[in-house]
């Protein structure tokens, strides 16, 4: 891991301050940064651009291990990140150094030259500068708030687009139907140029196949898990039956994005080091060895460990959506623990933490609520401990998560499983002091 130090945290505090808005959907201000910078993003490797509610980020990295796994060099553009800034900036399978990235971010703020530009989008700019400079077999692009207006969508033609399930999030900026934010999504989809589609509720599906008609974009939804369990899972592709191990990252939800990046690998057509196309062998591979921090990741070491009953296991989940809710709750049905589950939770207060909180609540037998630091924006503990309450969670709100382990061993001596839950932020924070 990259360590940021006074440079680095000065530059990205300057740029930050660049737009009197953290989000202003538009591309008119990135591309003509880019355009200043010599047109950086039109000098890329091929370029799979991926988008949706959940499990972008598990979908990027099973593509990842599967094209490491074939021995590729593989850029990957990330947000946000959970610990250091250097996470979204990773050029031929590292992340990028700390030198390099203060040099990168005073060069493109000294052409930028002041003009109004969000943080995401400049920051954005600078990483497809990194990407058209040092050599990869692929770049694997997330996009970080939408997709239509998306910093990320100034491709004109990435190899493929992949667009993983929709469902209701950042609907001040989206929408508040998922109907309007699968056509946000849609957004990245290019004439001509394929588009794996994942499983998706019926109102965002329809969007899908309306706009790809309409733009004449080949859609790739003719896949299906036919059979799971434990060990792996069978999926149909087309007429074609493949067996897959079970995914590195837990829960079976982790299924449909293990298909999804398998379908993407064999859509894409970028072939392995040795020349030949991708063979289940290297897929299974891959599917057995990507790592992804933040999604149900059960911590082994650290101060709060130490706090911990004997036998007692800590898991950090970045999700704080209904969606991401209700992964975590199938999870822990299919799951059972020794003892008690119990949850410290923060979140940001453009979430709501009754509805977050009711799919967990029939496995949940207490509930630890704190703050997140450095976050103005986020829901005071109180205000989830009553959100609890209401769901019958007994709860009680604490001043930070040592109080609140220390707080949940105490009031729940039987609990086995402890679950941090409700930001991203929040998990970055315990993964900077625990990982």
């Amino acid at each position: 891991m990259q360590v940021p130090t006074p440079r680095s945290s000065a530059i990205l505090g300057r740029l930050g301050l660049l737009h009197p808005k953290i989000i202003d959907l538009s591309l008119g201000r990135i591309a003509t940064l880019l355009q200043k910078l010599g047109n950086p993003h039109l000098k890329l490797p091929p370029v799979i651009h991926i988008a949706g509610t959940n499990g972008k980020g598990s979908t990027l990295a099973y593509l990842r291990a599967i094209y490491e796994a074939a021995g590729l060099r593989v850029h990957t553009s990330t947000s946000p990140h959970l610990v250091t800034f250097h996470e979204r900036i990773v050029l031929a399978g590292q992340q990028i150094s700390e030198d390099d990235l203060c040099d990168l971010l005073e060069e493109v703020e000294r052409i930028n030259d002041g003009a109004q530009i969000t943080y995401f989008e400049i920051t954005q700019a600078a990483a497809f500068l990194a990407y058209s400079r040092v050599e990869a077999d692929v770049l694997l692009l997330e996009t970080g708030l939408g997709g239509r207006y998306d910093a990320t969508n100034v491709l004109s033609n990435p190899a493929l687009s992949v667009i993983t399930p929709i469902s209701i999030d950042h609907q001040a900026f989206l929408g508040d139907t998922v109907e309007k934010i699968a056509f946000q999504k849609a957004g990245i989809m290019k004439t001509g140029i394929p588009c794996v589609v994942a499983p998706q509720m019926l109102p965002a599906f329809d969007v899908l196949v309306r706009h790809a008609s309409k733009i004449d974009t080949p859609l790739v939804t003719n896949f299906a898990i036919t059979a799971e369990d434990d060990d792996g899972f069978d999926i149909h592709i087309n007429d074609e039956a493949l067996r897959l191990p079970a995914p590195a990252l837990p829960g079976r939800h982790q299924y449909v994005n293990a298909m999804v990046a398998t379908v993407a690998v064999r859509t894409a057509g970028i072939k392995a080091a040795n020349g030949n196309d991708i063979d289940t062998e290297t897929i299974s591979a891959g599917l057995k060895s990507a790592r992804w921090p933040a999604r149900l990741q059960r911590l082994e070491q650290g101060p709060l460990i130490d706090l911990l009953p004997e036998e007692a296991e800590l898991y950090v989940d970045g999700g704080h959506n209904i969606a991401a809710a209700d992964v975590i709750a199938k999870w822990l049905e299919r799951t059972p623990a020794r003892g008690d589950t119990v949850v410290v939770m923060g979140m940001l207060n453009n979430r709501d933490p009754l509805a977050f909180l009711r799919p967990l609540a029939p496995f949940v037998s207490g509930l630890a609520a704190v703050d997140i630091p450095g976050e103005h924006q986020a829901h005071v503990p109180q205000t989830l401990a009553d959100a609890a309450t209401a769901l019958n969670i007994p709860a009680t709100a604490c001043s930070g998560t040592t109080h609140a382990i220390e707080t949940l061993c105490h009031t729940h001596p039987q609990a086995r499983r402890f679950l941090i839950l409700g930001s991203l932020y929040l998990a970055g924070l315990v993964l900077a002091e625990n990982a």
